[in-house]
């Protein structure tokens, strides 16, 4: 499976709480919804859309498990949401048990597990493994040469802070931009693949 990367994110890079004033309020963050005024259904929804036709299983960091999981089974009846619901799920975490995992088809890895897990998971034949939010266990993906593809919604607002996907520790990593297309609100959808050393 590949791993493919989902992140609504600001021109300087900040990926907390798109959808929602409550959504992560971690470091006084005060932005929360921030990507509403720029979504555009035809081109965000479409790209959207499509990266979730090609997935075979959602893979989240506990805290985006536990925000989508409060969201989605309430929509029900709504193609989209419907999807959502019915699509394998693994959540990563060391703190949730088995029976909290309410939402339809989710499958606990317990933290000390995950790398070992994911890369089992990658290894395996079948479509995309989606990681929607969930920016810390993303920056481990990076950072261990896990991600497959990068697909960014950056939106033309700065947010002069908050959580970012990308780690500060002086590694050079070089990707190709496979595609681009622009909203018309302004907002970019990017696709990015890792170039292969060497």
């Amino acid at each position: 499976m590949r791993i493919v990367v989902s992140e609504f994110m600001s021109l300087d890079g900040v990926v907390q709480a798109p959808g929602g004033a409550e959504e992560d309020t971690d470091g006084g963050f005060a932005h929360g919804g921030w990507s509403h005024p720029f979504f555009d259904p035809e081109v965000m929804g479409g790209a959207i859309n499509d990266a979730l036709a090609r997935t075979e299983a959602l893979l989240f960091g506990r805290r985006t498990w536990q925000t989508m999981a409060a969201a989605w089974p309430e929509r029900a009846g709504d193609p989209f949401a419907d999807r959502m619901n019915e699509i394998p799920k693994y959540v990563v975490t060391g703190t949730l048990g088995d029976e909290e995992l309410t939402w339809n088809n989710t499958t606990r890895i317990p933290g000390g597990q995950a790398l070992a897990r994911i890369r089992e998971l990658r290894a395996a034949d079948g479509g995309d493994l989606q990681v929607m939010g969930s920016p810390t266990l993303v920056r481990t993906l990076l950072g261990e040469g896990l991600v497959d593809e990068l697909r960014l919604i950056i939106t033309p607002v700065l947010l002069g802070g908050g959580k970012r996907i990308f780690a500060d520790d002086g590694v050079l990593r070089t990707l190709e931009l496979v595609s681009s297309v622009t909203a018309g609100t302004g907002a970019q959808v990017c696709v990015y693949r890792p170039v292969s050393k060497g």
